[in-house]
């Protein structure tokens, strides 16, 4: 008797797709709305939730997210210290990590203030807190004051 195959889609399959949904939209606000602030907005949000979904890929591995000091680059290269990654995916859980919309590089602390881990860009300033597009943007509610 032949074995059946397993069918339906890796996690990173879906990663994938997500981080294709996220650029197409990106793509699509800059294009039709005319707005780039808001496109700068939008592109962030994909890419924190991207990083998210990375993490908790991390996480199903090695029991643990990265510490802040192991940081978001726990996610391209296997980091040392604590905690150990006893389980870390050889190629890692993203290729590359990449900078916001303003050109910086996104921002982790684990344990976060505002949830279990906080990913996030300062804004257009690259500064902590701000209004309008200086505002900071994160895995968090956004009715919250960013600080």
């Amino acid at each position: 008797m032949g074995q059946k195959k397993s069918s339906g889609f890796t996690l990173l399959e879906i990663m994938i797709v997500v981080m294709i949904i996220g650029l197409f939209a990106t793509f699509v606000i800059m294009n039709i709305g005319g707005e780039p602030h808001k496109a700068r907005i939008a592109k962030a949000n994909s890419d924190i939730h991207v990083l998210e979904q990375a993490l908790e890929a991390y996480k199903l591995d090695n029991f643990n997210y990265p510490s802040t000091d192991q940081g978001l680059e726990a996610l391209v290269t296997e980091p040392s210290g604590d905690p150990p990654a006893k389980q870390w995916k050889t190629g890692g859980y993203v290729q590359r990590l990449f900078n916001d919309p303003w050109g910086n590089p996104y921002q982790y602390l684990n344990p976060g203030e505002r949830g279990k881990f906080d990913i996030y860009s300062l804004g257009a300033d690259g500064q902590p807190g701000g209004d309008a597009e200086a505002k900071d943007i994160g895995n968090w509610d956004d009715t919250e004051d960013a600080g």
